[in-house]
């Protein structure tokens, strides 16, 4: 009998404070162990013993949300706002600017998501470039709004230091569980399908809107002035445009979501069953989170994302973690298409202590691929395994098809006696290139049937 998602995950919905427009765009958890919801259009809530009260208000379209040294953090359009509440009544009474120095010229689509704090206390937000009209009051910043499609970082001494450069639409920014800052992106110029980036200072990660500042003298990324535009594919860009880094993993569109959204950690312990250390990713117009396992291939991030869960109330925009290992997932449409039956919400998952059989992890050989499965695989199921690798291309031409596309070349399979591992071959691996797997319907030894069969493991680097 095929599983439900439901025998492993449990979705619960919030009860929320009513005639509020609950859209819940950051999400972070306090030393306290409380949750904390930003809203979109500028209320910060905080949940106690008799549901959520409101704690800031008055911020300018709020698109993230951090704890960070005693303090909340909210991120608004024009800057990163540190909140406090110094007399102890439950509401912030103290709004700082924690980061700010990076241009609005009123378009909109200026958005600004974040921060992540690193281990020194250094703050980071990721920037949309600039789209739509801008307004004419703006002065210079109608003209060029600086640093838009970048990552900066601000330093605790106050310093905004631009990062790295090349995104559209950077919305989800978090850490995995050593400290490293990753973002996604959506789809759309430069961007064939959603990305996940390794952020690291000087790099650059294609869209030509964040060109301009990068020939700034302060700039740390060293790219050309004009890069190709549709006469290269991802693969070879990679070898060819100065400066340019590839995403550490690639959401192949629609199999895997149409717009990827905020990002989150499994730093349970196992409270949220069997993918500690894993990211969470969250997935706008399918409604739902996606799952991505990253190692390192030659000093460089790559990995595997698979499907996760699904069946959300409307569009996942921020993701966090209870200390109870259960995932929380703030839902906001903003008048775009979404699946689910409201504009707004919040729900969480819990996991119900029940393992799937599913891929652990998938990671790169010096032959192939060697998947690792949460329980032990029955042999008498492995069948034959079909794929396919792909590329995108490199252009400003919104999206991007599949190309080049191949069948794997898929030699010798072997299943570990344990069961828990399966090897295999394979003759053609590629570089720059996407490799999508099919599974055959597997069973473990209990019977348990396979819960996602497909996966898809972006292959930056072969194994020397």
């Amino acid at each position: 009998m095929a599983q439900q998602q439901s025998d492993y995950y449990r979705l619960e919905t919030y009860e929320l404070p009513k005639g509020v427009n609950f859209e819940a765009s950051g999400l972070a958890v306090t030393d306290k162990g409380q949750l904390a919801v930003a809203l979109r259009k500028g209320e910060v809530w905080i949940e106690g013993k008799d549901g959520f009260q409101l704690f800031a208000s008055g911020l300018h379209e709020i698109l993230g949300l951090a704890w960070h040294d005693g303090a909340l953090y909210a991120t608004q359009r024009a800057e990163v706002t540190k909140l406090r509440d110094t007399d102890g009544d439950g509401k912030a009474d103290e709004y700082l600017t924690a980061s700010t120095g990076w241009g609005v010229s009123g378009a909109y689509h200026e958005y600004a998501y974040g921060p992540v704090f690193d281990a020194e206390g250094n703050a980071y937000t990721s920037l949309n470039c600039s789209m739509g009209k801008a307004w004419k009051g703006a002065g210079d910043e109608e003209k060029h709004p600086l640093w838009r499609g970048w990552v900066v970082r601000m330093t605790p001494q106050g310093t905004l230091e631009p990062w790295s450069a090349g995104f559209r639409s950077p919305c989800g920014i978090g850490q995995d569980a050593d400290g490293e800052i990753f973002v996604t992106d959506q789809q759309g110029n430069w961007m064939p399908t959603t990305p996940l980036f390794h952020i690291r200072k000087g790099a650059y990660f294609s869209h030509a809107d964040s060109i301009p500042d990068a020939m700034r003298p302060e700039s740390p990324v060293k790219i050309a002035a004009k890069q190709p535009d549709g006469t290269l594919t991802v693969a070879e860009a990679m070898k060819t445009v100065q400066g340019y880094c590839p995403p550490a993993v690639w959401l192949p569109y629609v199999k895997m979501g149409q717009s990827g959204t905020g990002i989150t950690c499994d730093k349970s312990g196992g409270k949220f069953g069997p993918f500690e250390k894993q990211l969470f990713l969250g997935e706008f117009v399918l409604s739902g989170v996606n799952r991505v396992f990253l190692e390192e291939v030659g000093g460089e991030y790559q990995g595997a994302c698979f499907p996760f869960v699904d069946g959300l109330q409307c569009a996942a925009l921020a993701l966090t973690m209870l200390p109870d290992g259960s995932l929380v997932v703030g839902e906001s449409n903003r008048g775009w298409n979404s699946k689910g039956n409201r504009p707004f919400g919040l729900q969480k998952y819990v996991w119900t202590k029940k393992t799937p059989l599913d891929v652990q992890k998938l990671e790169l050989t010096k032959t192939g691929f060697r998947f690792t499965f949460t329980l032990p695989v029955d042999k008498a199921s492995v069948g034959q395994i079909s794929g396919q690798s792909y590329t995108y291309p490199f252009q400003s031409k919104y999206g991007g098809e599949e190309l080049d596309a191949k069948p794997l070349q898929i030699g010798d399979s072997k299943l570990s006696d344990d069961g828990l591992m399966l090897e295999v071959t394979i003759t053609n691996l590629r570089e720059g290139y996407v490799h999508e797997f099919e599974l055959p319907q597997l069973k473990a030894k209990d019977g348990t049937s396979l819960w996602h069969r497909m996966a898809f493991y972006t292959l930056n680097r072969l194994r020397e």
